[in-house]
Order: C-alpha cells, then structure tokens, then sequence
C-alpha cells in the first residue's frame, strides 16, 4: 500500500519526472523554502530519464570558466543553433537558454555536480562542452543527494495519468502507484516529464509505419502520458510532432535504452551507403558535434531505415570506440558480404568515390576542405580513398533520444492556456526539459543544448513555481 502521507500532505510544488530539469526545479524551489514532491516513473535504478545518458553541458561563457577553455559567447552560440535548427527556434527563450547556461555551470558545481578535464583527441569541444565526471548517472545521483539533504520528496514508479486543472488552475495530479492510483494535492506543478519517443505507436502515427523500426536510445519511460494529457486538456502545443533529437547507432543496440554508447561516430571518416550500396548524403558536410543529430533521420529516409558506415585502416583510430566491434574484411568485396550489401554495388561505390578523392592535407578534428570532385553526393572534408585493408563496417539504424512536439512556454517557463483561460497561461503551471524543448529546437539538435535547455528552465520554473506559493 503506497505511503498515505502522500495524499494527505498539500505540497507546495509538485514535480512531475525525475531527470535533470525536474531536479534543477525540485532544488531551487527547496532552496526557496518551499515543500517538493517528486513523482518518478521510472524505478530508482533507473530514475534520471534521459539525462542518465548524457555526458556533457554546452555552456555559454566570456572568459575560461571552470574546465572550458578560451570563451564562447552568446552570438557564436546563437549562430551554432540557427545552423542546426535552420531558423526553426523562438530566439528570445533561445538566447535567455543560452545567457543563462554562463551562471548555471557554476551552481551545478555548487549543487555536487563534477567536471572532468577538458577533452581533446578524437572530442574538440573543450571551449563549448563541460563534460560530467562519471557522465550523466553522476550527475543524476549528485542532484538526488542534494535534493535529499534539502527535504525533497522523491517517490519512484509514480506515474502521473493525469494533470488537475480547475478554471485554469493546477488542483492535484492522479498517479499510479503500488497498484493503486492517488490523487496527490498541490499548489503548484512543474512539468518535465519529457517527450513521448518511447511510445512507438504515437511515433508510427507521427512518422508513418517506418518508425516502428527506429530504435529508441533513450530512456524507455518516456512514453508521453503527461504531455498527452496536457494536450488533450487544451495546452497550447509547439513543435512538429516528426522532429526529434535522433542519431544514428549502432544497429545492433537493444530497441530502448542503448544510451549514448550506441552512437557511432566514425561517419565523418567514412562513406555511408544505403542496402542497395549506394551513397546518400555528404558524410564531410561539418564537425561531428554540429552534424551527428541529422544522421538519425538521414538514415530514416533510407529503405528499411538502414544505412552502413564503411571505413578502413587507416581512420580505425580516429573516433570514439564503439562497443560493438565493427564487421570486418581484407577486401571490401569481402565486407559487402559480411555485411550483406550487394558486392558490385557496393565495389562500385567504393571505386567511384575513391576516384573522386584529391591531394590535400587531411586535418581529423577541423574543417579540412579535402573535397571530392565529379561524385554525387560530394564529400566536402576529410575525404581519403578507402584503399587501406583491413576495412570496417557498421550497420546503423535511426536513434530516437526524445521528440520535439511539447508544450508552448513563456520566458518565465509558464505553460500556455487554451484561448479564453486565464491571462493565456496557467496560473501556476511550469515545464521544463524535453516535454518544452520544442520552443527552441525547431529541428535539428546542437551537442549538449538538451542540458542547457533542462536546466536553464528547470531553475526558472523552480523559482517562479516557489514564488507563486510563498
């Protein structure tokens, strides 16, 4: 039988989710004086949500801060973000993201979170991206500790079916939990329950039958119960429910939760060919951390939503190592057959590209302009023939982190109302994370902005959620 002091206790902010947004919120509303429930859907092994998978902070700063060196300022920032988003984001919540990330690496320190050394090698993000000692479970556990010291309530495979709202106005949530299904009673609610990427039949409906062959990286509680909800009760939506933060993996990770160490990282090195041995896209087209995000859907497009890395030798050494080993042969007559590629196809692709490689200085970790000429696609950086044995191959399937349709959000992270209700938001409903994401990220996805983006508006919404009650 759950605890009935959940239900008899009127919190003061109830926290729906429990990864880094809901606990950046859970904390600062704490700090503030206020009483915290978190409601947690996954089971305490597996609490965090995605952020359980991360491994760094994009961070805006003027001068070297912490373990970031030189500086990177709001307009480089901003500009790194149009890039990948095409236009697609509200520049005034995007900048307050991006100015606000400069003072929030400093709290994160001061709330147990740790930074390793800046990277370098086969990583060159050491001026953007503080990487997490220990990565994103440390920080997770870091968080949860401090949110226990502050008397914070965490309770876990509480999941929340339904969102209390009276003339506008958050009441209580409905939960599931030890078999029975409380209404818990609160003040305040702060959503950050994330997307619904874990919901294979909401991806079907939004991206057609193909989804059902995505593999979802992510955590596998995100299922998208809170924010359906939400919609179904009138909040005013934002992001187009086919775009989402989605990578290519390794195509032999489990359907959920694979994490981060799926992801392959060898496509700038490589030439990517579809079943029928074919290339498909620019593989040169930018840095690793300004492209890898649009692979996931590259690879999408293709038939039965596979696609192949092919390297050889000689760039065997050049990006992170996989946890599978790659397919391997002497001849890439060889690996199309390991593989199973159709071995002309994939010998003439292989012949044509490497004819349409030219002299140049190969630089692995910058813009090296080593372009083809006379291939299509064209390969723009880092193009050297495949002329080394032995050569590698990875079979790679689309990854799904989290989607991008969400709820609409002001500067102050309030949750927009239907028309007619109150002054068009909520009164006292916030969100933060993945389940808002989509008023920054259009489309496309820049490396560590998901963190920026929780934890930026999981402060904010933990602030105006306290004050609003105290």
């Amino acid at each position: 039988m759950a605890d009935r002091s959940l239900v008899e206790t009127t919190w003061d902010v109830v926290v729906v989710g429990g990864g880094n947004a809901a606990l950046c919120a859970a904390i600062t509303a704490a700090e503030k004086g206020a009483s915290v429930l978190i409601l947690e859907g996954a089971p305490k092994p597996y609490r965090g949500g995605n952020s359980r998978h991360t491994r760094n902070f994009r961070c805006m700063h003027r001068d070297p801060l912490s373990v970031l060196t030189e500086a990177y300022e709001e307009e480089e920032y901003f500009r790194d973000l149009l890039v990948v988003t095409k236009g697609k984001t509200d520049e005034g919540l995007a900048r307050l993201a991006i100015r606000e990330s400069e003072a929030c690496l400093p709290w994160m320190e001061a709330h147990g979170v740790r930074f390793q050394p800046s990277l370098s090698g086969t990583l060159s993000l050491s001026r953007t991206n503080a990487f997490f000692l220990g990565g994103g479970k440390a920080l997770v556990n870091a968080y949860y500790n401090t949110a226990e010291d502050l008397g914070v309530r965490a309770v876990y495979e509480a999941q929340v079916v339904h969102v209390g709202i009276e003339d506008g106005r958050f009441t209580h949530v409905e939960v599931e939990l030890g078999g029975e299904t409380l209404r818990i009673a609160g003040k305040a609610a702060v959503l950050a329950a994330g997307g619904f990427q874990a919901d294979i039949d909401w991806l079907a409906r939004a991206w057609g039958p193909s989804a059902r062959n995505f593999l979802i990286r992510g955590t596998p509680y995100n299922r998208g119960v809170v924010l359906k909800d939400l919609l179904d009760q009138g909040a005013e939506s934002i992001g187009d429910p086919t775009q989402c933060h989605a990578v290519a993996i390794d195509g032999r990770a489990p359907k959920y939760d694979g994490g981060i160490a799926t992801r392959i990282d060898c496509v700038p090195f490589s030439i990517v060919v579809n079943k029928d041995g074919r290339r498909f896209y620019d593989e040169g087209e930018d840095v690793w951390p300004k492209r890898y995000a649009i692979w996931g859907r590259l690879v999408a497009a293709q038939p039965d939503q596979m696609a192949y890395a092919i390297i050889d030798h000689k760039s065997i050494d050049l990006f992170m190592p996989t946890v599978f080993p790659p397919e391997k042969a002497e001849t890439i007559e060889g690996l199309a057959r390991r593989l199973g590629l159709p071995v002309p196809a994939l010998k003439q692709t292989v012949e044509d590209f490497n004819k349409a490689c030219r002299e140049g200085v190969f630089h692995p970790t910058e813009l090296d302009g080593l372009a083809t000429e006379g291939v299509a696609p064209e390969k723009t950086n880092w193009a050297r023939p495949l002329d080394t044995p032995p050569y590698y191959g990875y079979l790679l399937r689309p990854g799904v982190t989290f989607t991008y349709l969400g709820l609409k959000v002001d500067e102050t992270a309030r949750v927009t109302a239907p028309e007619g209700v109150g002054d068009g938001r909520y009164a006292n409903i916030w969100a933060a994370g993945e389940i808002m994401a989509g008023n920054v990220l259009g489309e496309g996805y820049l490396a560590g902005f998901g963190m920026t983006i929780g934890t930026v508006f999981g402060r904010i919404a933990g602030r105006e959620a306290a004050d609003h009650v105290l």
